[in-house]
């Protein structure tokens, strides 16, 4: 009798066995490959979308940094990306719209850019961050005061007036249609390319580091709406009073077949950038480029502070 229930004991121990081993398979999510673009912010909430799927089961590719908006832009697109965070407003540029007046709106923004790049490229926008991280000029707070100069009309007038201004801006800033064409038109003042001083990235913290210390005479930079760390350089960003940028608000986007294996990433990802305002993004983007913090340490300190992850 022992030896019957031994025998009949085997094979069940082997369907158990097996079934343990193909539901470890079921359960292996991914690999998710998650990008950003070359800046702080970037890095900051690739991070934030790695640590969540990572925590949900996912097995993710790190390709933050990866390149500024028209290579990653391209990347997603062809799939060598899956997703990583875009901004509500470059729909306006994307897809032709710029002068539409639905970008200045945020919930109509995202409901446009949302239905346009999910019938053009399938991709999917997930819930955006209430936070505009606009394009911007600053400059010194001496020179804001002694000049008066408080807005993009202050500044166009002080630059037709023959003021010296040397702006330092990335690649994307000085030619892309949204930013400093955009301002230069609407403002009508043109910066040669003697007051001009160009790199390739994308981050602010370089740029507004060169403008307060007047690296090279340089007295005007491109920044972000939510940049951390503009009080701290003693810089003023200049108010843009007719409304030249769209609402930027940053949101993750994941390709199409991505998304409809696994539509729980927008339910994983949702909560967290929601809680992602105007200050928290600047006082989070300040511990990176102002305290010299890594981007992964700052993104699991906050996750885990707001219960998002598990100390």
């Amino acid at each position: 009798m022992k030896r019957t229930l031994l025998l009949l004991a085997v094979p069940a121990i082997l369907i158990l066995l097996q079934a343990g081993c193909s539901g470890g398979n079921q359960n292996e999510k991914g690999p998710i490959t998650i990008g950003s673009k070359i800046d702080t912010e970037g890095s900051l909430l690739s991070q934030m979308i790695i640590l969540m799927l990572q925590e949900n089961g996912f097995d993710t590719v790190d390709k933050s940094q990866f390149g500024p908006t028209e290579i990653i832009r391209k990347a997603v697109i062809s799939g060598e990306l899956d997703l990583y965070p875009e901004y509500t407003g470059n729909g306006a540029f994307f897809f032709d719209e710029a002068d539409s007046q639905v970008w200045k709106n945020a919930e109509q923004g995202f409901e446009r850019v949302k239905e346009l790049d999910k019938n053009a490229n399938n991709i999917e926008w997930l819930t955006p961050a209430p936070a505009n991280n606009t394009w911007a000029i600053a400059v010194p707070e001496t020179l804001s005061s002694e000049e008066n100069m408080v807005s993009l009309e202050d500044f166009a007038a002080y630059i037709n007036s023959g003021g010296y201004v040397k702006l330092i801006g990335s690649e994307e800033f000085v030619t892309s249609p949204a930013a400093l064409p955009a301002f230069q038109q609407a403002y009508g003042f043109t910066l040669t390319q003697a007051q001009l001083v160009v790199v390739s990235s994308g981050d602010t913290a370089q740029t507004e580091k060169a403008a307060a210390q007047g690296t090279d005479g340089i007295n005007a930079a491109m920044a972000y709406g939510t940049d951390g760390s503009l009080s701290a350089f003693g810089l003023i960003v200049l108010s843009d009073p007719k409304g030249v940028q769209p609402v930027y608000q940053p949101a993750p986007i994941v390709r199409g077949e991505v998304y409809e294996k696994y539509p729980e990433i927008g339910t994983i990802l949702k909560p967290v950038f929601e809680t992602l305002d105007l200050v928290t993004l600047q006082t989070l983007n300040a511990k990176i480029a102002e305290e010299g913090r890594n981007a992964t340490a700052v993104a699991r300190e906050y996750l885990e502070e707001k219960g998002f992850l598990q100390p």
